[in-house]
């Protein structure tokens, strides 16, 4: 039987794998193997979120560069808007103000977790890729609690990953994985969408 500590892992790796998708398509993908990895800690979850993982490394290779490059560009970039909006803001308006100065409610579970996003970083804040990526930090951080034995820690995490799904991405994700999929010209998009969708419910559900 697999342990707590290694599905929990596998539960952080996938988050990470899955939200380095949304980043401009490149040779590293792999060449670092990211689609490989994905599959392996999927395999460690369930037979499902396996088969999407094999599915979107198989879109991957069954596309040029510069085909993904287009359709990523046209799908979250623009020129004038993108067609598959990746942004909370988007899904959720806001019909208050900004709460405690800040534009985008998600940074208040961001500064609660301790999550900065890197200074390189030239996108909006609640973009999906983050608000993946920060749900990361948070199975990444339940995980070395529990190896630690930290009952305080581990709750901590817990409880944000909770609001970072209940409050923000699991209340979104539904939207624009279905959007993804209507306007994506690649497999590739599609099945990101799947996969994205599939992991967020996952989630939701534990």
């Amino acid at each position: 039987m697999v342990s707590e500590a290694v599905v929990g892992l596998a539960r952080a790796d996938l988050s990470r794998f899955v939200a380095a998708c949304y980043y401009e398509p490149c040779p590293d993908f792999s060449e670092e193997r990211l689609f490989e990895s994905m599959q392996a800690v999927a395999e460690v979850l369930n037979s499902d979120l396996a088969a999407l993982a094999g599915r979107l490394g198989k879109a991957f290779a069954g596309d040029d560069l510069q085909t993904l490059l287009v359709d990523h560009t046209r799908l979250f970039v623009g020129p004038a808007r993108p067609v598959a909006m990746p942004y909370e803001s988007f899904w959720l308006p806001r019909e208050a103000g900004p709460s405690e100065g800040l534009l985008f409610p998600v940074q208040t579970l961001y500064q609660e977790g301790g999550f900065d996003l890197d200074d390189s970083f030239r996108d909006l804040p609640d973009h999906i890729a983050v608000e993946l990526e920060f749900l990361y930090v948070l199975l990444f951080r339940r995980c070395q609690a529990l190896n630690d034995g930290d009952a305080e820690k581990r709750a901590s995490a817990e409880a944000l990953r909770q609001r970072l799904l209940g409050e923000h991405l699991g209340k979104w994700v539904g939207r624009f994985a279905a959007s993804l999929r209507e306007h994506a010209e690649t497999a590739f998009y599609r099945e990101l969408a799947d996969i994205t969708e599939q992991v967020v419910l996952t989630e939701l559900s534990r």
